[in-house]
């Protein structure tokens, strides 16, 4: 019985069969890798290909003793799906498809993928990026996120899904493409430093006093 995230697999319902979920950065993806996920499906004999609400597509119901031969035939990078590390980059098509995008959401958000895919952390770590206001990307749920505006990105943190969600907060605004990336990279090393284990980023906000004193305690950390 392979573990959750042991050879990139993911237990399923059944706890007899697994998904793997190909690493496709910001869910940009070729027809020549959906011709060979296709093809690894039909080979052995999964029960599905899912395409999930991370941006990834996962073969699902295969059995422990084919995941290394799926392995090898895909020829992908393991997506990180599981564990406690900063999970698939969701990007919305930004200026570079969408009608409405104000900023370049895909460029950036491949950027952070190439930056912090799969980076252990004390907590998992989800990121957005958003093109406009609309929030394609589900920005405001994300532990970081970015949402493009006219003068510049906005900045979010401490957002989350699940069983509690929460909101993310602005923590800052009018950012340009460069400033963007040195912030995130600052706010990442800093959860690294002070979150406890599987403490998600809003909780360890709330743990250090609220937005205000996580503020002060980040500008305290930044000029350090």
């Amino acid at each position: 019985m392979l573990k959750d995230g042991e050879l990139g697999v993911i237990i399923q319902r059944d706890k007899q069969t697994y998904a793997v979920a190909p690493h496709i950065p910001c869910g940009v993806v070729s027809p020549d890798t959906l011709r060979k996920i296709a093809a690894a499906a039909e080979k052995f004999k999964a029960a599905a290909i899912k395409i999930t609400s991370a941006q990834r597509i996962a073969i699902v119901g295969l059995d422990s003793a084919d995941i290394e031969s799926v392995w090898a035939d895909l020829g992908m990078e393991k997506g990180a799906a599981v564990g406690l590390c900063v999970r698939s980059i969701k990007a919305c098509p930004g200026t570079t498809f969408c009608k409405r995008g104000i900023k370049d959401s895909l460029g950036m958000g491949m950027q952070l993928d190439k930056l912090y895919h799969g980076l252990e952390l004390p907590g998992k770590m989800k990121m957005g990026v958003s093109g406009c206001p609309n929030q394609c990307a589900e920005t405001c749920i994300k532990d970081i996120g970015l949402v493009g505006m006219p003068k510049g990105w906005k900045l979010f943190v401490g957002g989350n899904g699940g069983a509690m969600p929460r909101l993310a907060v602005e923590f800052a605004a009018e950012l340009d493409d460069s400033q963007a990336l040195g912030l995130i990279d600052k706010l990442v090393n800093f959860y690294r430093q002070n979150a406890k284990p599987h403490q998600r980023f809003g909780l360890m906000i709330d743990r250090m006093g609220g937005i205000e004193a996580f503020k002060q305690a980040f500008a305290d950390f930044s000029k350090a």
